[in-house]
């Protein structure tokens, strides 16, 4: 692929700043986060890329590099060897800048004001803190507006059908003015944001935000698509995913692979513990007909492992955008009176209870993969949240740039547990693989895993 090089300054995303920020900023270069700036810019420079796999985006581009100068009146970004597809007539498009400035931006905030600071990321309700002051800073939280964010999970990999589909959800949202936020890569991430905006653009609402909210290790193989418009880096995928749950008013789920899973997994563990049981929260499984067998596969999984409570805790609606947008309004609805009656603010989910357990950054290691707790003899929530991990390393190992690596060096995870539980996580994952889901070079897909189990008599 062609190369371009070039030098850029920030527009409005960085507006103006202080000399100390500025200085800051220049410094990033000689420190240990330059390796995470330069491979999170690429990822922004390479838009639109149709490849999932890290490791194989920093090798075509491993020349590729940023460099952050000094200026009296601010910053200027050097560009080396950036793919060519982000310039058009040697002028890098408006939205790639933005979300370029957006990764400096967050990933300098949160080595600057989390992780050099006095807070205790230790401490439950100092990483819940840490989240809002990511997205305070990234301008994400708007006091003044009434519920109205719909967060829509779901995977990179799945066929034009169901793509068209999650468009077409969207569209019926944006028609309604909901806004719209996503892990901001390609697929289900994509298709809602493509509906909504010819819904706002139909309504003459200007106002439409669509959201991306990713993290350092997972940026490269989903590359924000040129459709979000507001980025923000979470410094790991807990803290991302806590951003999902605080920030987010309905919650939609279209077909995906292991991502989508860990993902529901998530926020089903949230929901599942006694203290969040009284709080709405919109949930809707959804998709077109031809993928009604990939959500009877999910909710079969869920019922076996973590229960009929569980299941009650989503709606599954299959092949109707209306009824799903329908329920989305009615939801959000419940969402504003309950906060109303709490005094909890509509910009920030404060009253949600979210376990340490949920927080605490797993190292998807095969050291810790192994060690998984994933058997019965705990809280449902707990179970939810080991699920939830296991799924975090299968991702890892499918994507990620370190996964990636230890596989190749180690061999496959050992994901092993309780013999029922470990069966039906066997059966959903075949059949993510059979239907194509877990990356998008379907035909030659060598899982990253095994899974082993144990009787409950005889514990491994």
């Amino acid at each position: 692929m062609a190369q371009f090089s070039t030098s850029i300054s920030p527009d409005e995303i960085m507006g103006v700043l202080s000399q100390a920020e500025v200085n800051t900023l220049a410094s990033v270069g000689s420190k240990n986060l330059h390796e995470t700036l330069r491979r999170c810019s690429l990822a922004v420079l390479n838009c639109g890329s149709d490849v999932d796999n890290s490791k194989a985006v920093f090798q075509q581009f491993k020349d590729c590099d940023i460099h952050i100068h000094r200026r009296s009146r601010g910053i200027r970004l050097e560009l080396v060897n950036a793919p060519s597809g982000a310039f058009v007539d040697g002028e890098i498009i408006r939205g790639i800048k933005e979300n370029l400035f957006a990764v400096i931006r967050d990933i300098v905030y949160v080595y600057n004001e989390l992780h050099n600071a006095s807070m205790d990321l230790d401490d439950s309700s100092e990483v819940t803190n840490a989240v809002f002051y990511i997205l305070r800073n990234a301008n994400v939280l708007k006091p003044g507006l009434d519920p109205n964010i719909v967060v829509c999970w779901g995977g990179h990999a799945i066929n034009l059908t169901e793509y068209t589909y999650t468009s077409e959800v969207g569209h019926e949202l944006g028609l309604r003015k909901l806004d719209i936020c996503t892990g901001c890569g390609p697929g289900a991430m994509k298709g809602p944001m493509k509906g909504a905006t010819i819904a706002h653009a139909k309504q003459r609402h200007r106002s439409g935000r669509y959201m991306g909210f990713t993290e350092p290790g997972i940026i490269a193989a989903e590359s924000p698509n040129p459709i979000v418009n507001q980025l923000v880096i979470f410094p790991d995928i807990e803290k991302r995913l806590e951003g999902f749950v605080r920030t987010g008013h309905a919650f939609i789920v279209f077909p995906g692979g292991a991502g989508t899973a860990e993902e529901v997994l998530y926020l089903l563990g949230i929901l599942l513990h006694p203290g969040n049981a009284r709080i709405p929260f919109p949930f809707i499984f959804t998709g077109p007909k031809e993928s009604a067998d990939y959500f009877r596969s999910l909710d079969a999984f869920i019922g076996e492992t973590l229960g009929p409570r569980a299941q009650k805790k989503y709606k599954i609606i299959i092949d109707d955008p209306k009824k799903v947008a329908a329920k989305v309004v009615s939801g959000l609805a419940k969402v504003r009176n309950y906060r109303r009656k709490k005094s909890d603010a509509f910009h920030y989910n404060w009253k949600l209870h979210i376990d340490s357990d949920f927080q605490h950054p797993f190292i998807p290691n095969h050291e810790n993969m192994a060690a998984l707790a994933i058997n019965s003899e705990q809280p449902t929530h707990a179970l939810a949240a080991n699920l939830r991990k296991a799924f975090s390393g299968i991702v890892a190992g499918n994507i990620k740039d370190e996964g990636i690596c230890a596989i190749e060096k180690h061999g496959p995870f050992i994901i092993n547990g309780e013999k029922r539980i470990m069966l039906a996580l066997d059966s959903l994952l075949e059949k993510f693989v059979a239907q194509g889901r877990m990356k998008l070079a379907k035909e030659d897909y060598t899982p990253c895993y095994q899974i082993k189990e144990w009787c409950s008599q005889d514990k491994r």
